[in-house]
């Protein structure tokens, strides 16, 4: 993991501007390289331990990885179905992470999978399902699997297709 980084700053930058003037904030023009590249990107919002909002791509729709940050942010904190909306004054409460998703690769096996390692997508027809790597509670490939498949709405024992991928997280 990465300390306190320059995704977390404009994140929380950008959830403040919103909540604060209802409005998605522009990118800023003097964002570091690192910032302009394409890249699916997931934003994790947590207050005392417990999520609070995680909305994401893991292909970029954005044209920089600091629009996926700006625009993700905002989705978390106001649009995430599982919970109410974030309200100014929990702002200071929230631990937010940033996650920055390499590719997705196709795998034949659990084998070849790791849930503190790979993040996981499932997929079955249009049906699909994502989980990050390295979540509390998460420990095992079966269980990872298992719920990116109840997320996506696949049967156990259905027939699925499998995808892992590998994030750099920012906290």
């Amino acid at each position: 993991m990465a300390d306190n980084s320059i995704y977390v700053q404009l994140a929380r930058q950008s959830l403040n501007y919103f909540l604060q003037h209802r409005s998605v904030m522009p990118v800023p023009a003097d964002i570091p390289p690192s910032l302009k590249a394409q890249a699916g990107v997931f934003v994790s919002l947590k207050k005392k331990g417990q999520l609070r909002g995680c909305i994401g791509t893991f292909l970029p729709v954005q044209a920089s990885i600091a629009a996926e940050v700006i625009t993700n942010v905002v989705s978390a904190g106001t649009e995430d179905p599982r919970f109410s909306p974030v309200t100014p004054a929990e702002l200071a409460e929230l631990d937010i992470s940033v996650d920055v998703l390499a590719p997705p690769e196709a795998v034949n096996s659990l084998d070849e999978l790791d849930p503190q390692k790979y993040g996981v997508i499932v997929r079955r027809g249009h049906r699909s399902g994502l989980l990050l790597p390295m979540l509390d509670g998460v420990d095992t490939v079966e269980e990872q699997v298992g719920i990116a498949m109840q997320k996506a709405g696949i049967a156990p024992g259905e027939e699925i297709d499998l995808y892992r991928f590998t994030v750099h997280r920012y906290t």
